[in-house]
């Protein structure tokens, strides 16, 4: 899988991304973040949502924010490639998104280009992620939906089944499908890292770092009209900020003519049943985007 770009570019370009986002590091683990003023909950093993380490063992634990912790949208351009608009806050382009220089694999159509994809994926050990996982989890659904959903990473019962969203929280985005008139079968779906983090804790940036190119290459393949962002980690990956799904959800966000929607995870709403009618909003407008023009 090649862009024409020498490999040194190639990391040169995703090193300017990780530090735009406020990454140092990338050797090591290193701790994670807290959201100190987060509510407290007890564990499971839901797909994503913005779940702390520990998720899984029935402990209490600061459900983390996002990947970087909170913050602003990036605002500069990142050194050495010209200038961009800048983003602001909770609206607008994102211009730290990797989504619009990504080039996917050349094959025929978009099934071709995301079985080139999973290949180039392979048995992948390119991160620490790989050493408890049961299945790479890919991504499923549609190569030429028009809508997609990314979450954060998978949960247990996705590691077990090698399916995105198959447990609890899975059964609830389904019923969100529906409810817009849509099947799982109609749209992609896919996260942000393919292998389970150890208990359900979000993904650490290093190991974003290394999986998300292969979430932008799924991205470039299918092309789709819209994207839907489950919680704050996908969110702040795919748009390339440190916003919270808090301030950037209920408004699309467009990056190289995809418009996108970040909106609470299924898990959370499990937890918080009264955040459904704030999704429902947000699902509303993307009903409205998806509809056929007149």
């Amino acid at each position: 899988m090649s862009d024409g770009r020498s490999p040194l570019t190639g990391l040169r370009d995703r090193l300017i991304w990780l530090r735009t986002l406020g990454v140092e590091e990338i050797g090591g683990a290193g701790p994670v973040q807290a959201d100190h003023g987060a509510p407290t909950a007890p564990g499971d093993d839901e797909e994503g949502g913005g779940r702390g380490a520990g998720a899984g063992n029935g402990a209490e634990r600061v459900i983390q924010p996002g990947l970087f912790g909170p913050g602003e949208a990036v605002d500069a351009a990142p050194a050495g490639q010209g200038e961009r608009p800048r983003a602001r806050r909770g609206a607008g382009s994102a211009p730290a998104s990797p989504i619009a220089t990504t080039v996917p694999p050349d094959a025929p159509d978009a099934a071709g280009r995301l079985s080139l994809i999973r290949a180039d994926l392979g048995d992948c050990r390119r991160c620490r992620l790989h050493g408890k996982r049961t299945n790479i989890v890919f991504g499923v659904g549609d190569p030429q939906a028009r809508l997609m959903f990314i979450g954060e990473g998978p949960g247990a019962d996705e590691d077990r089944q090698g399916e995105p969203f198959v447990g609890r929280a899975g059964q609830l985005l389904t019923k969100i499908i529906e409810a817009i008139g849509l099947r799982r079968d109609q749209v992609y779906i896919a996260n942000v890292v393919k292998c389970r983090p150890p208990e359900n804790r979000t993904p650490l940036p290093d190991e974003v770092f290394t999986c998300s190119p292969f979430l932008f290459q799924q991205i470039a393949a299918i092309r789709p009209r819209v994207i839907v962002c489950l919680g704050t980690p996908a969110a702040q990956t795919v748009l390339g900020t440190r916003e919270t799904i808090t301030r950037l959800r209920g408004t699309f966000h467009e990056v190289d003519g995809i418009r996108i929607m970040p909106t609470f995870h299924p898990a959370y709403l499990l937890r918080n049943p009264a955040a459904k009618r704030e999704v429902w909003d947000d699902m509303k407008l993307v009903m409205a985007c998806l509809k056929p023009e007149e």
